[in-house]
């Protein structure tokens, strides 16, 4: 039986959303805070608040950055690698950290026009973002996750401030991290999908799928976003259980194949280009049931 965590992205995804869906879904939060400390980055504290949405119990991330020791130069993509690896995070918390991040640089890049090591990101949205995804490696490693599964993505509609203006939503860097990615269409006025979002599905998820998986669900969490939504709850709704490799098999035969990730094979348990938000496409009915396999899963 594989060990699966199904991110259901019902009212979008966010990097704080996540992180606190995966806490409350049981990954360990004492061991998060723990390995963020290695950080060379400067002082930041984390609260987990319980909230209700929509009369859904969730666990809202707050993440409080001391500003007055903040350096005044821009974090490039490269300062942002050497800070992972000079962290000594794990070998699967190291990866699927470069990974992410990678992903999120290789985008702005391509929207920019830039070398990626051109690549830089604003202060306070780029330590939000490395405590985002490192926590989320660091939460699905907590967890002892074989498999990462995620529901097509909502990006919302309207409009919001950039760095160079006015765009709709989604931000550029949003759509650009979801190429090959299912998106789902959404009427909602605001912006339900960050890059920070994007970059964790687009760098971490096996398959995309429209409901949830043949699985034994054994724990769920809801992590809360910041606003409030019409006519839903704004949360994030992780489902961790046990697939298996019978219902893996029949998951991956509709789609392409993606290669088997390393730490699926020793997998490791334990019990601006500037970037600054807080972190062929599909759209299905809600009766589908439709797998996404990108061009590298596990089989």
């Amino acid at each position: 039986m594989l060990k699966t965590v199904y991110l259901d992205c019902f009212s979008g995804i966010s990097g704080d959303m996540t992180l606190a869906a995966l806490v409350h879904a049981g990954a360990s939060r004492e061991y998060i805070a723990e390995e963020l400390i290695k950080l060379q980055t400067e002082p930041f504290s984390l609260q987990w608040r319980p909230v209700m949405k929509e009369g859904i119990s969730s666990i809202k991330l707050e993440i409080t950055i001391d500003n007055e020791t903040a350096p005044s130069h821009h974090r490039h993509y490269s300062d942002i690698v050497q800070i992972i690896k000079a962290s000594n995070f794990n070998e699967r918390v190291t990866r699927d950290s470069l990974t992410m991040f990678a992903k999120l640089a290789e985008a702005e890049a391509r929207i920019h026009n830039v070398p990626i090591e051109h690549v830089h990101f604003h202060e306070v949205g780029a330590l939000d973002s490395i405590i985002d995804m490192i926590g989320v490696a660091l939460a699905l490693d907590s967890l002892g996750a074989d498999l990462l599964i995620a529901s097509p993505i909502p990006l919302g509609s309207g409009y919001i401030w950039c760095d160079h203006g006015l765009y709709p939503v989604p931000a550029p860097a949003t759509l650009e991290l979801l190429l090959d990615v299912p998106i789902a269409h959404s009427e909602v006025n605001a912006e339900l999908t960050t890059p920070t979002g994007a970059a964790i599905v687009a760098g971490l998820a096996d398959y995309f799928l429209t409901g949830l998986p043949s699985m034994i669900v054994e724990q769920i969490g809801y992590g809360a976003g910041t606003r409030d939504l019409p006519n839903r709850p704004n949360v994030l709704r992780a489902v961790v259980g046990r697939l298996s490799s019978h219902q893996l098999t029949a998951l991956g035969q509709s789609r392409q194949k993606r290669n088997t990730p390393t730490w699926h094979q020793e997998k490791s348990h334990h019990s601006d280009h500037h970037h600054h938000h807080h972190d062929d496409h599909h759209h299905h009915s809600p009766n589908e049931h439709h797998t996404h396999k990108r061009e590298d899963a596990i089989i």
